[in-house]
């Protein structure tokens, strides 16, 4: 075959796999955009140590003055632990201290919270086949909805081990469509076109930052690993975020809940602790930042209307 003929069986290639695409997206419902809040949120954090304490205390650091926030937390918990009362959440002590910690119930179902984000465990797949990843989704947005009309809810996209068998990037790609939104995000949609479940891609924030990194755009960032922390005994940890990587997840939770860009926002702050977090460069800071506000605006299960998207 010629240049000209592998051209245009690539060009072929390309539209064969847009249209299925295009006809993948089409069976998903997209929700309805959100406008950017008046003023600041109150959030409740529902989930496990891919929350953590530091980031939702560096997303307050970044949103409007009087954000405010409570959470309940586990060691790798599914949404279906905290929801059944007869079900262990592992490290609940040493999780949830106060005065971040509320119980998840009693403040979902108080209305008092103008943003709720839900956090599933992982491995996803397991939580989907196993733990009623759906089901549970729905429990927790069914009493957010039932308690207040106008709160919003959220599910906070994650990822996987980084020495995952088939590659922590290729599993965040996979995962979006096959899992997040196919299996957890589309069933909502259909039950709640209104009042749907929106997405806070912490996840492909985290890819994005990475492969830029990897092309020299982000300095200090050239692997997966240069986002994660490290384990008790030195070893690096092969899943939870350290501060850099918190503030990736804490910009992309800013851009969603706030429905605006991170651009120009601090990054010198400060862990639930009090004290200093690692930081970016203010260069690779303003890069990132910029990252985040790309992968937010290009998926529209994030709530971004078009004139938004485009800006």
């Amino acid at each position: 075959m010629g240049r000209r003929g592998i051209l245009a069986a690539g060009a072929a290639a390309a539209t064969l796999g847009l249209m299925v695409f295009a006809t993948r997206s089409r069976s998903v419902p997209v929700p309805p955009p959100l406008d950017p809040p008046e003023g600041p949120l109150n959030v409740f954090h529902l989930g496990h140590s891919l929350v953590g304490p530091d980031m939702p205390h560096m997303l307050a650091q970044l949103a409007p003055e009087g954000h405010k926030y409570n959470s309940q937390l586990g060691s790798g918990t599914s949404l279906r632990a905290h929801w059944e009362p007869g079900e262990e959440i592992l490290d609940f002590a040493a999780a949830n201290h106060l005065p971040a910690y509320r119980d998840a119930k009693e403040a979902i179902g108080s209305g008092e919270y103008n943003a709720v984000v839900l956090t599933e465990m992982v491995e996803l797949r397991d939580a989907i086949k196993y733990f009623d990843a759906a089901k549970y989704l729905g429990e927790w947005g069914d009493l957010a909805r039932d308690t207040s009309p106008d709160t919003r809810i959220f599910l906070y996209e994650t990822w996987h081990w980084i020495d995952d068998p088939q590659g922590w990037l290729n599993r965040i790609d996979a995962d979006l469509e096959a899992l997040w939104t196919g299996k957890l995000l589309s069933r909502d949609s259909r039950r709640n076109p209104d009042h749907p479940v929106y997405l806070i891609p912490g996840g492909q924030a985290m890819a994005a930052v990475v492969r830029a990194g990897a092309r020299g755009e982000v300095e200090g960032i050239a692997k997966p690993a240069d986002l994660f922390g490290r384990a008790p005994d030195g070893s690096k940890d092969p899943i939870h975020f350290n501060d850099l990587g918190a503030y990736v997840v804490a910009l992309a939770h800013y851009a969603v809940l706030y429905q605006r860009s991170p651009f120009g926002l601090p990054h010198r702050l400060t862990r639930a602790d009090g004290s200093p977090a690692v930081t970016f460069s203010p260069e690779a800071a303003a890069r990132v930042q910029q990252i985040v506000w790309d992968t937010v605006r290009a998926l529209p299960r994030t709530g971004l209307t078009a004139a938004e998207a485009a800006g």
